[in-house]
């Protein structure tokens, strides 16, 4: 060994049919074409990385949260804040008729929302401790203030509908809740985006206009369930808006997101993502043809759009979960990242 020279093709100096055959040198009768792969240029017969993980385990790790009490919450509050701000429209616009139902219907899903929270936190003194500061890049410290102003607001506009006193409170409520409404029909859309959860989290860019969409198309569902035929026109302009806003940037994230896209069309999650799109495309199509005429076809298109935004954000919910459990989508998508950095 001391005499010869170690080279990329094995021992130099040494005479053949001595010494054992090394890998370069080395080819499988029978299988003169199936040379291993070479990397930069070298003769090293180094195997093609595959994906794999410690005992096929998950990387990283499923959120913890209960799918009635989070995926509720995502949808409830959303419904909240959307009604919100469709309700301040109209009492500006005058059609008490459309602005009454909304502003019951948003105190009593934010306080809903607000309870199932609680619920999967397990005290209640764990989300009042959130209250003792405030850290803008954390989107739970945001949201928990957030809710905390908003509650407030939902409350005085829909106890000032019911008692019909105290009018300049009730104005200044329904303002307040309008004006809080987006940030509490969004926020959940950053909070699960945050997390390592790879159908969540490679969708941040289009999930807060998924969101809003939705939480739109819930509102204007609220409306036209509820509304006078005679009042109802921006709930059903809103309809059209927030149906046509959630599916596009649906569509826009599963193309972009690419092989983790798989987890919103498969199991529980693909079944209620395509209720969710059958559900929204009928509530509008009846809202746009008969409902304009028939106060029962109304009703049941906004009934629809309830349900398609609550199919949605359960599908989401499941898609985030069922992507968690497979190291696959997270792997695969860091690999294309890194191939695409080097390309």
């Amino acid at each position: 060994m001391s005499s010869s020279d170690v080279t990329v093709d094995g021992l130099k100096g040494i005479r053949p049919g001595r010494e054992a055959m090394t890998g370069s040198n080395h080819v499988r009768e029978g299988q003169p074409g199936k040379r291993r792969r070479r990397r930069g240029g070298r003769g090293s017969m180094v195997p093609e990385a595959e994906f794999s993980s410690y005992y096929g385990r998950p990387i990283v790790k499923e959120a913890t949260w209960a799918a009635p009490d989070i995926a509720g919450y995502l949808f409830l509050g959303g419904l909240a804040g959307a009604s919100s701000a469709l309700a301040a429209g109209a009492q500006l616009s005058g059609r008490p008729g459309l602005a009454r139902p909304l502003k019951l219907g948003a105190c009593g899903a934010i306080y809903v929302s607000l309870a199932a929270l609680v619920h999967d936190l397990g005290r209640p003194s764990r989300f009042l401790n959130m209250l003792r500061v405030f850290k803008p890049t954390s989107p739970m410290s945001v949201g928990v203030w957030i809710l905390s102003a908003y509650a407030p607001a939902a409350t005085a506009a829909a106890l000032g509908e019911l008692s019909g006193r105290a009018r300049a409170l009730t104005v200044a409520g329904s303002t307040a809740a309008g004006l809080l409404g987006p940030a509490v029909a969004s926020y959940t859309a950053v909070l699960i985006a945050n997390t390592a959860t790879p159908a969540w989290h490679d969708g941040h860019r289009e999930m807060p206009f998924v969101f809003v969409g939705s939480a739109a198309s819930a509102a204007a569902g609220l409306g036209l369930l509820c509304a006078p035929l005679r009042e109802n026109a921006p709930a059903l302009r809103l309809a059209v808006i927030g149906a046509s806003v959630e599916m596009a940037a649906v569509q826009v994230m599963e193309r972009r997101i690419g092989i983790v896209a798989e987890n919103y069309h498969q199991g529980r999650a693909g079944k209620l993502m395509r209720t969710a799109e059958a559900l929204t495309l009928a509530g509008v199509a009846g809202a746009l043809t008969r409902g304009r005429r028939s106060r029962r076809v109304s009703a049941l298109s906004g009934a629809a759009l309830l349900a398609a935004s609550a199919c949605a954000r359960f599908g989401i919910f499941d898609a985030g979960l069922r992507s968690a459990r497979d190291p696959r989508y997270t792997v695969t998508p860091q690999r294309e990242r890194l191939q695409a950095q080097r390309g």
